[in-house]
């Protein structure tokens, strides 16, 4: 008999243990931090198993980039961002589009955003085509406002030699603004500079101003920064 009753309180050992309340933890003093419970960051979820906090991917795997790799603009978003940048729109990027890589959910359902040699190519001349035809369109508007590659050039177009060192980093910031929405600084600004200034001398000497505009126009179009974000 005594060794049935002690079996059965080694039974019920357990399941009393398992009832009994868990020590609360010490309220924190005034400055201190709530303390955390035992076992709270272990685990978790996490990609290295400790408290769930993923790990940065290595920068040198993406070109120095922390985060996603860089994505080209898809079709639909390289005409809004041409149209908002230039101020007018590609006409010929409809019929380019499924060379572009916009799908036709017939037999491709899937668009095609690989920054390749043929996006490239077509992507050159679109910018050519479409800041020709801006900054010619610029040379018979007068006023600023109403124009989009000079809007900070105060006058004419044709008075580029007027403007000082001040005038055209305003400007090319700017323009970098408009198509990359950072303004250039650094070691960037006096190429563009050079760049800017030698495009104007070749304008003025062709008595076509307006091409030193369409110059900067076609280089920051087909800059990485306009066609990846």
């Amino acid at each position: 008999m005594r060794r049935y009753v002690a079996l059965a309180l080694l039974a019920l050992a357990p399941a009393c243990s398992n009832t009994e309340e868990k020590t609360p933890l010490p309220p924190p003093e005034d400055g201190q931090l709530e303390p955390l419970p035992p076992g709270h960051g272990e685990g978790g979820g996490g990609g290295d198993g400790g408290g769930g906090v993923m790990p940065l991917p290595d920068p040198e795997a993406q070109e120095g980039s922390v985060g996603r790799a860089p994505r080209r603009l898809t079709v639909a978003q390289l005409k809004t961002s041409i149209q908002t940048a230039v101020g007018r729109s590609w006409d010929e990027l409809e019929s380019l589009a499924p060379s572009l890589g916009r799908a036709d959910y017939a037999n491709i359902v899937t668009e095609n955003i690989e920054p390749n040699l043929v996006f490239a190519k077509f992507m050159e001349d679109g910018a050519r085509k479409v800041c020709l035809d801006q900054a010619s369109a610029e040379l018979a508007q007068p006023d600023p406002s109403a124009r989009v590659l000079s809007r900070t050039v105060p006058g004419a177009m044709k008075d580029m030699k007027a403007l000082n060192d001040a005038q055209v980093e305003q400007l090319l910031g700017y323009l970098s603004t408009r198509f990359w929405g950072a303004p250039l600084s650094g070691e960037e600004l006096p190429k563009w500079k050079r760049l800017f200034t030698q495009a104007s001398a070749r304008a003025l000497t062709l008595k076509k101003p307006d091409q030193a505009f369409a110059v900067v126009c076609i280089a920051m179009m087909t800059d990485s920064r306009f066609i990846t974000y």
